[in-house]
């Protein structure tokens, strides 16, 4: 028996050495013999190539904004740059005339007041100085006070400025006169108010004089009053000189 089994492998091992090499072709493991043997794991193949690169992706849209970032410190103070070239010299001007000095009425004036009642029928009744600053300008000049004559008829009166003792000039007297035909025993206190410009006056000090006086006109003079009760003033201001 022993000696029977010896001469089977050998036949045994040939069969399962046709059954793999018929067709030359390879069995998955389901089909191999049981006579087979499991083998040991083979190493790992060589690395394929690279793939060709893929097509561009189309763009997406632009990010949202960022959150702003802290104010940075201030940065040195740079050199000064370099001192720029003289530019050309410009044209010569038309000559022009020139004008009066801009003055506005708030500049330069001054105001003389009293209360005292004055009953000279000639002469000044109240002179301030005034300091003018211009040759240019004009003196703007007003009497504010109760003016009266009395007790005459056909009479009348004149009370005027002076500019260091002689009446205006240009353009002309700075008064006022007041007449009347019948007023005996009339004795009318009224207020009065006499205002003009006067210009040529040079600068510097100017005594502003306050006069009354006869009218020039043929009628007598009257019986004059200057004040009574209300306060009396001279208001003087510099002021530009009048259009021409």
């Amino acid at each position: 028996m022993a000696q029977l089994s010896i001469y089977l492998l050998p036949l045994v091992i040939i069969m399962c050495t046709a059954v793999t090499d018929k067709n030359n072709k390879s069995l998955d493991n389901s089909a191999l013999p049981s006579c087979y043997g499991v083998g040991q794991p083979g190493t790992n193949g060589i690395p394929g190539v690279n793939g060709i690169p893929g097509s561009p992706g189309i763009p997406s849209r632009d990010g949202r904004d960022g959150v702003k970032g802290e104010k940075g410190s201030l940065g040195k103070t740079g050199q000064q740059g370099q001192v720029g070239l003289k530019g050309k010299r410009g044209e010569k001007g038309e000559s022009q005339v020139l004008g009066s000095a801009y003055l506005p009425s708030h500049v330069n004036w001054k105001e003389c007041s009293w209360k005292k009642a004055d009953g000279r029928d000639t002469g000044e009744i109240y002179s301030c100085q005034f300091m003018k600053n211009f040759t240019e300008t004009a003196l703007h000049v007003y009497f504010d006070g109760n003016l009266r004559i009395y007790n005459c008829d056909s009479c009348c009166s004149r009370w005027y400025f002076t500019f260091n003792g002689a009446e205006c000039s240009s353009p002309g007297s700075i008064d006022g006169a007041f007449y009347m035909a019948t007023a005996a025993g009339k004795n009318l206190h009224r207020h009065r108010h006499i205002e003009g410009h006067c210009n040529n006056i040079h600068k510097g000090r100017v005594r502003v004089g306050f006069w009354v006086g006869n009218c020039n006109n043929g009628h007598k003079l009257a019986d004059a009053y200057t004040g009574w009760t209300t306060m009396s003033r001279i208001f003087i201001e510099e002021v530009s000189s009048a259009q021409q």
